[in-house]
């Protein structure tokens, strides 16, 4: 089972790297958002992964609420930053 798990946490870390490409290379700073907020997310899963490969779900199950809440909050305050820029108006 706990190979299970590894090749689990080793996909989705290769599918952080993909979401990493969309944040480098992003068309819009929206899009970069977002892709950063997946690979927030992603990360949540891979820690309760390793939660399950280690044996210790209790501590890492902590650790991943922690990150959860602060991605979540992150990513909100990024979002109402740019969307503050982008809506300003430059008067001339």
């Amino acid at each position: 089972m706990q190979a299970f798990f590894l090749a689990s946490a080793l996909s989705l870390s290769f599918l952080v790297l993909l979401c990493l490409i969309r944040v480098v290379f992003g068309p819009a700073v929206f899009n970069r958002i977002v892709a950063i907020n997946v690979i927030g997310t992603k990360t949540v899963v891979i820690l309760a992964l390793m939660g399950m490969i280690y044996g210790r779900m209790d501590m890492f199950v902590d650790i991943s609420l922690v990150y959860a809440l602060l991605n979540f909050i992150g990513t909100l305050a990024a979002a109402k930053y740019f969307e503050r820029k982008e809506g300003e108006e430059v008067v001339e």
